[in-house]
């Protein structure tokens, strides 16, 4: 980080807090452009760019200069992101029950399987191990817990999530 935004921060600390826009005049639109790619929605995306900007002068006192200013605010816009989608995500999973997940997963047709298995594709690379050894492997929760190293409620509560969203996907496709 150049000392020039050094002194500007030192100074926004000080009192004049009308230097801060220095930072939305040159970060705002790289912000944006990391959030929009993460969100996919411009209104969100807006909406958490000056949430983020505003997240960094609640927190400026706390930015210790071992970074630029710009790999802080990104960190921070990507936080922000990324805790929105979760958010997102977790709503739209409450509203599925389990016996919806129950009925998609178990229906055996030649069209189901094709659906779930371009579903699966789309997992992350735990989330496909999880389903995999829990279905394939048969592998039961503590074994499977051992296996990714987490605790037996956490691979529950993943594994419960993995079943909500392998559904969403799932039906996106019909």
């Amino acid at each position: 980080m150049g000392n020039d935004e050094t002194h500007i921060i030192h100074r926004i600390l000080k009192g004049e807090t009308s230097l801060y826009e220095y930072f939305l005049d040159k970060y705002s639109q790289q912000v944006f452009i990391l959030i929009i790619r993460i969100v996919e929605n411009q209104e969100d995306a807006e909406e958490l760019t000056q949430d983020t900007f505003l997240k960094a002068f609640e927190h400026l006192s706390s930015f210790k200069a071992e970074s630029s200013f710009s790999t802080w605010i990104y960190r921070i816009a990507y936080n922000t992101a990324i805790s929105e989608l979760i958010v997102m995500d977790s709503a739209m999973l409450m509203n599925i029950s389990d016996q919806q997940i129950d009925d998609a997963l178990n229906d055996e047709s030649e069209e189901r399987v094709g659906k779930l298995n371009k579903a699966i594709k789309k997992l992350d690379a735990e989330e496909r191990a999880l389903i995999s050894l829990f279905y394939n492997e048969e592998k039961t929760i503590g074994e499977i817990a051992l296996i990714l190293g987490l605790t037996e409620s956490n691979a529950k509560v993943k594994l419960h999530r993995i079943r909500k969203k392998l559904y969403i996907l799932i039906t996106e496709a019909e």
